[in-house]
């Protein structure tokens, strides 16, 4: 049964405790949690020198003599707890504070004031964080990347509301997580302030910095705009920007009507002056570069993948990285139902398709459990695209979409595992969905797929 269960306000209660996560071994603590970050950065671009102060408050989860946060090659040169000035060490990517005695359950306020030369930290994954482009700022911080730019509790398990406020040159705008609730300028720079009071996980925090221009996202004609704003961001590549990004007005109607209601207020998007690689999700906005606004469905999938995962992923975050199967496979799967929807292959001939390649691949990765390393291999998405699709032919269209839709109420802004979720479909199917499910989830060779049409 889960263990997590809808508030009055439909939200998820927070889990009690953190977990060390073997996927990301050294980062995040089980001994606190963090319920809000106040973040003020001031940032110079040309030598990308960063001052920063944050105000970290939560309580800690044990008796202890000292809190421990993750931090990445920035140097601190105060740090309180609770008013007092305590000691600290740094070493590695570990903040460590000795403090007086604290009780399980004390509530804590953590002020820390740190500078550096802020650098994407190295490893597994490739570049992740606080990362210069050739004119402005990205931070993707997606698994481990929040460290390098605040110190924090750096796991998914530990979501946390968010003010931020960085200080830089007026020349370039600031894009962050929340709502923007004050812009002042101060002497040829201005101070951008954007504040979530919806909880989000640390990975999700962003800031996007550049030659930006804001803007609505324009309604094709003849089509029904979507039920919340959507909001451009965007310097050299505005035009073509805007004219790709508006489908996102009918992709959302398509996603609200399947997955149920959008879980924020406004969904943006930036677009890069450079080139990505990959296009990043953040909370409630997506980062996408130039060369992701093609005419082709290659742009057009990734776009509807990265809208996908305001529901999984950052609505509905997992509490360890062992189930990043839910983001991605969620995501992937929304890309096929999209096509669907747009008149394109439907969901069905899609999944033919990447079984038929899957099967000549290594069967070597197991859903369930791929492994740190192995946590963003395409096959965790492709396979887990799979999984929910065999769970629609089982179950049938109905059941199915019923079953998405209580899963995002049910565990709206809140963790989640896939225990969770076999029990929110099982509930909803009236019959034991971990049958269909584990199969795909615990076994490297591919399970038989359903030849059904749905």
């Amino acid at each position: 049964m889960p263990q997590n269960f809808p508030s009055a306000t439909g939200t998820t209660t927070p889990p009690t405790v953190s977990m060390l996560d073997p996927y990301t071994p050294g980062v995040g603590t089980p001994d606190l949690h963090i319920d809000h970050y106040d973040i003020d950065l001031d940032y110079r671009i040309g030598p990308n020198r960063l001052a920063g102060r944050a105000r970290l408050t939560g309580r800690v989860l044990t008796d202890t003599t000292s809190i421990v946060l993750d931090l990445t090659g920035m140097r601190v040169t105060k740090a309180s707890v609770n008013g007092r000035k305590v000691r600290f060490t740094a070493r590695g990517k570990k903040l460590r504070l000795t403090t007086e005695p604290l009780v399980r359950n004390q509530p804590v306020r953590i002020d820390i004031a740190y500078a550096g030369n802020p650098q994407p930290a190295i490893g597994t994954w490739g570049d992740i964080g606080w990362e210069e482009l050739e004119d402005g700022v990205l931070v993707a911080g997606q698994p481990i990347g929040a460290s390098t730019w605040f110190p924090c509790n750096d796991h998914p398990s530990n979501k946390a509301k968010f003010r931020i406020t960085v200080l830089t040159e007026s020349e370039y705008t600031v894009v962050s997580n929340g709502e923007l609730t004050d812009k002042v300028r101060k002497a040829g720079r201005t101070a951008w302030t954007y504040r979530s009071t919806t909880p989000l996980a640390t990975y999700l925090a962003t800031v996007q910095i550049g030659r930006y221009r804001q803007g609505p996202i324009a309604v094709p004609v003849g089509a029904a705009p979507s039920p919340v704003p959507l909001g451009l961001f965007a310097g050299q590549h505005w035009h073509t920007a805007a004219l790709r990004l508006p489908v996102q007005h009918t992709m959302m109607n398509v996603f609200v009507d399947l997955f149920g209601p959008y879980p924020f207020d406004r969904y943006d998007v930036v677009v890069t002056d450079e080139e990505l690689e990959i296009p990043l999700e953040s909370q409630p906005l997506s980062v996408l570069g130039p060369n992701h606004l093609g005419p082709e469905w290659e742009s057009e999938r990734l776009i509807a993948h990265e809208l996908a995962h305001q529901w999984f992923g950052n609505s509905l975050t997992p509490k360890t990285w062992s189930d990043i199967w839910l983001n991605e496979g969620f995501a992937c799967y929304a890309e096929w139902l999209w096509s669907e929807a747009s008149g394109r292959m439907s969901a069905h001939d899609w999944a033919v398709a990447w079984y038929e390649s899957l099967a000549v691949s290594p069967q070597d990765i197991v859903l369930g459990d791929p492994g740190g390393p192995g946590m963003f291999d395409d096959r965790v998405y492709k396979r887990g695209a799979l999984c929910l699709h065999a769970l629609r032919v089982s179950l049938g269209d109905k059941v199915f979409f019923d079953g998405v839709r209580e899963w995002t109420t049910r565990h709206r802004h809140g963790n989640v595992d896939t225990a969770d979720l076999i029990a929110c479909f099982s509930k909803v199917a009236g019959r034991d969905v971990a049958e269909v499910i584990d199969p795909w989830l615990y076994g490297a060779t591919l399970p038989q797929l359903p030849h059904q049409q749905v």
